[in-house]
């Protein structure tokens, strides 16, 4: 515990430096990403030797109320730490050379500092023990990602997403307060230990409104539909080496924040089952979708997020299914397929953000339509991207695999187990699973082929190449780390399968993934091999065609003697004839002038794909709330002595209730 508490002291220490150091940008970055780096090494340290250890505790009364400095590292911590400071590390590492090739002038240092306020305060979020220590971790959290996402201020765009995130982030804590009060007044504390107990002293009615509580507060942050509209636009604002972060493990807290949430509020009904059910595969479907009809790389990798998140909600609820039909082999399947997932999520969409990065720096642009031809002009960030690319879509031999494959057992079992209308469920679960594969597969399709292959259609693309030495670095361990963990996924069953454990008592026994996962394991290395037979084969046909005379020319043109990159498909023709099957849920609105008259001067085609939560639910609900409160502008007349009053009255109401409550004497 005493090296976890040095990395954070070593985490506020380089955040204050950096700051402190502003105006000197290569000092502020050495001393915040050196910071950082050093303190996640000291992370992953304490983490890895948690592992499969007594949990680690350290608990120092403070004068707050209600409030107590009490951390712990159990299994579940570990494995979160693990992922947290892993992949900050190599952000870390990543975001010192992206930082300096910003084009426009910034002061780095207050990047830096908010940077390691995150990473300090996620760690917090994932040991705290106490109520009052977890929603000041989680405000710190929530704040500092906020300025990160706004880093680029003077971007309208960026400010308007910037707006939107903190909105939502505040109002999922809204939620999270009311959970926790109401779990506290159940117990008269604030400590985790004592809310264990929360489920022997309320009723299914009064539980059931917890996990609602739960589901809302925690799944805001986790993106899940309905409450994803902030990541979509949050994610492509942000620097990439943050999206990184966000994505891999900020999100991620959500999911923890569940997985806590179910730990204290008892055995679960079905129906909290159905629920999380319901909202995974919606989420899956709806990222999914919205994925493959986007434009900018960073928007659909955050789409993509949402239908990850998805797929992790669905083992969640295979699991807590699991739990109310007393069905052990479901409920491990479900709850370790769902952090196994996690774990594959953090690596490769860390891979493939960190990539969209390089991707925008090189070639001046994030659309699709404007790339072409990057395989051949930065030949490692193209690898690294198809690595995380084919994990992604869950393609063996790489992790993505592993994670799905699980979530697909569980199903087949629930449907198997689960007696007439109650097999339904699992059964949804597996039409969902498969149909977010197959748009998934569709879209990193159309991703990576466009964006890497083909020609380049801008001149910026045309001039790419691959980045500086640690950049290229932190892509390569996350890409051969998609593969190794792939290769061999009883590697990370070692923290998954306790982590499981930890988070639903008795439901995980050990050894209960064993076959699940040496099957799942079989599958990768007989791709490997075919891999590996393949470039054999290539290999043996360059050694054949080295003494003869090779030439190169153009495959059959179609009649055209000259192709340009304008004659190769767009993004929006690839993916058009998938949007027209989802018509429905992804309805377009057009603009369209048409070409007039036998020699036509103008004639131009748009199409936009309409957000329904923004546009229909969202949008007019913030409008709505911004007319009301613009009523109120009365009172900000500018005069500090009634400024004064109004704090007076409030504080002198707020100690008459608080004494009333107390039942003495004015």
């Amino acid at each position: 515990m005493g090296t976890v508490l040095v990395a954070l002291v070593l985490l506020a220490a380089g955040g204050v430096g950096s700051l402190a150091a502003s105006s000197r940008p290569r000092l502020a970055t050495w001393i915040g990403s050196g910071s950082c780096a050093a303190a996640c090494t000291l992370g992953l340290l304490t983490a890895f030797s948690s592992l499969g250890r007594p949990p680690l505790s350290l608990r120092h009364p403070w004068e707050v109320p209600y409030g107590e400095f009490a951390l712990e590292v159990d299994p579940l911590s570990s494995f979160f730490l693990l992922i947290l400071f892993g992949l900050c590390l190599l952000a870390a590492v990543y975001g010192a050379a992206y930082l300096s090739r910003d084009r426009t002038p910034r002061p780095l240092g207050p990047s830096w500092f908010f940077f390691n306020l995150l990473v300090a305060s996620m760690a917090l979020v994932v040991m705290a023990r106490n109520g009052i220590l977890f929603l000041v971790a989680w405000e710190g959290m929530a704040l500092s990602s906020f300025f990160l996402v706004t880093f680029e201020d003077d971007k309208p765009a960026v400010r308007e997403a910037g707006r939107l995130y903190l909105i939502a982030s505040h109002v999922g804590t809204a939620f999270l307060l009311a959970l926790f009060v109401a779990l506290a007044a159940a117990t008269g504390s604030m400590d985790f230990d004592r809310w264990r107990s929360a489920a022997e002293l309320s009723s299914p009615a009064s539980a059931g409104l917890l996990f609602l509580l739960a589901v809302v507060g925690f799944g805001t942050k986790a993106g899940l539909v309905p409450f994803h509209v902030w990541l979509p636009e949050a994610h492509p604002a942000a620097p990439s080496h943050v999206s990184a972060v966000m994505s891999g493990v900020m999100i991620k807290m959500g999911i923890y924040g569940l997985l806590r949430a179910l730990a204290f509020l008892g055995p679960p009904p079905p129906w909290w089952g159905a629920t999380l059910l319901g909202l995974g595969v919606a989420s899956a479907l709806v990222g999914a979708l919205f994925a493959l009809v986007q434009q900018d790389i960073k928007r659909l990798l955050a789409y993509s997020s949402v239908e990850n998140v998805g797929l992790i909600t669905i083992g969640l609820g295979l699991g807590v299914i699991g739990r109310s039909y007393d069905l052990p082999a479901l409920a491990a399947l479900g709850f370790a397929g769902a952090l196994l997932h996690l774990l594959n999520h953090a690596l490769f969409k860390g891979v493939l953000f960190l990539g969209a990065g390089v991707i925008a720096q090189q070639a001046g642009t994030r659309q699709i339509d404007r790339l072409g031809g990057l395989l051949k002009k930065m030949p490692v960030t193209g690898a690294c991207i198809l690595a995380g690319s084919a994990a992604i879509t869950a393609l063996p031999p790489f992790n993505g695999f592993a994670g799905e494959f699980l979530l697909y057992l569980g199903s087949f079992h629930g449907v198997m187990a689960l007696p007439g209308a109650q097999g339904l469920l699992p059964l949804a679960a597996l039409v969902g699973l498969a149909l977010a594969g197959s748009l998934a597969a569709a879209c990193f399709l159309r991703f990576s082929g466009l964006s890497l292959l083909g020609l380049s259609r801008g001149d910026a693309a045309s001039l790419a190449r691959d980045p500086s030495a640690p950049m290229r670095f932190s892509m390569v361990a996350l890409a051969v780390s998609c593969l190794l963990l792939g290769l061999a996924p009883g590697l990370p069953l070692l923290i998954v399968e306790p982590a499981a454990a930890a988070a639903v008592p008795g439901v995980v026994p050990a050894g209960t993934l064993a076959g699940s996962v040496e099957l799942a394991g079989r599958i990768p290395k007989v791709f490997a091999l075919l891999i590996l037979l393949v470039v054999a084969l290539a290999w043996c046909r360059r050694r054949l065609l080295s003494r003869r005379d090779v030439s190169v020319a153009v495959t059959w043109d179609c009649g055209y003697e000259r192709p340009t990159p304008r004659m190769q498909y767009t993004a929006s023709s690839f993916g058009e004839p998938i949007r027209e099957m989802f018509a429905m849920l992804l309805p377009a609105r057009r603009r369209v002038v048409p070409p007039e008259g036998f020699f036509p001067a103008r004639a131009s085609f748009q199409s936009e794909v309409v957000r329904p939560f923004q546009e229909r639910l969202y949008g007019p609900a913030f409008d709505a709330v911004s007319r009301g409160m613009s009523r109120l502008r009365w009172l900000h007349h500018g005069r500090a002595q009634l400024y004064v009053l109004y704090i007076v009255v409030t504080l002198i109401l707020m100690l008459s209730w608080f004494l009333a409550s107390q039942k003495a004497p004015l």
